[in-house]
């Protein structure tokens, strides 16, 4: 993921830099909040579950188009024990991760719009990019090996049976629809919904299926019992036979999870009277 912020880098030092650039350049800034959909959350798009900032910088290449470089902070949640589902309830995960994107997108305006100039105050506007995220599932639990209510950072407990923890970075694909209006001179207003679909299953720890029997064959005790926790063997009935869950599904069979910004924005642009003529 190296390579993706030092391009990243390079765009906004060449944007920056450029002097006929310079004078199309939109700089904003953006809160809200965050939402994710996986084996955690199944069918609810909307649900927020944490809180969103941003920053931006766009060229805005005329009043329709425009290409920016993103950088988005979030954090989502979810909890098996607050689920409708009882299922959910049963296997008593949790997890809360911060997101860190930086994304590439282009906007495309309906209206003849520019925060400088155009012939409209406002228009809806459609974006889509490609990106990267940083994550770190942690879960909170209280194992009895473990006195007190811990955090534990889940992806190095292999609580799948994996035999490496997984990336804690993915490819992204942000995508969503959003409002702008122009305020004063060169002041903006703007309001907008994304997705991204990321190609991860690990945003919030579950995947697949539950480990097999000899997942922690080889840990101390007191370690095997931790694990066994974070999969879900004991999270609510420490009497449930562990042997009933080795190798059942423990996430759903979707490969990727999603997860969504969405905020309330505002904007400076740098605009030359000779860039556009309406």
């Amino acid at each position: 993921m190296h390579y993706r912020i030092q391009l990243f880098c390079f765009f906004f030092l060449f944007f920056i830099g450029s002097p006929a650039f310079s004078q199309n350049l939109e700089f904003g800034l953006i809160g809200g909040g965050a939402g994710y959909m996986g084996d955690m959350n199944q069918n609810k798009p909307l649900k927020i579950s944490g809180i969103s900032a941003g920053a931006n910088v766009k060229l805005n290449l005329d009043p329709y188009w425009s290409v920016g470089l993103h950088y988005t902070h979030g954090k989502i949640k979810a909890n098996d024990l607050e689920s409708e589902n009882e299922q959910f309830r049963q296997r008593g995960l949790n997890f809360k991760s911060s997101l860190n994107e930086f994304s590439l997108q282009v906007d495309f305006n309906f209206f003849e719009y520019f925060a400088g100039g155009g012939t409209k105050n406002f228009t809806p506007y459609i974006f889509a990019g490609i990106g990267g995220v940083w994550f770190n599932p942690i879960g909170k639990y209280d194992i009895p090996s473990d006195p007190g209510e811990k955090e534990y950072q889940l992806r190095f407990y292999r609580t799948e049976g994996q035999k490496d923890t997984y990336p804690n970075s993915a490819f992204t694909v942000p995508y969503g629809i959003g409002f702008k209006v122009r305020l004063k001179d060169n002041w903006g207003l703007f309001s907008q919904i994304g997705y991204r679909t990321a190609y991860t299953d690990y945003l919030d720890d579950v995947s697949g299926r539950y480990p097999a029997a000899d997942f922690a064959a080889n840990d101390p005790a007191d370690l095997r019992l931790i694990r066994e926790h974070l999969s879900g063997f004991r999270s609510n009935d420490p009497s449930l036979p562990v042997t009933n869950l080795y190798g059942t599904q423990r996430g759903d069979l979707r490969k990727r999870d999603t997860y969504m910004f969405v905020g309330i924005g505002i904007s400076y642009t740098f605009v030359s009277q000779k860039c556009y003529t309406f």
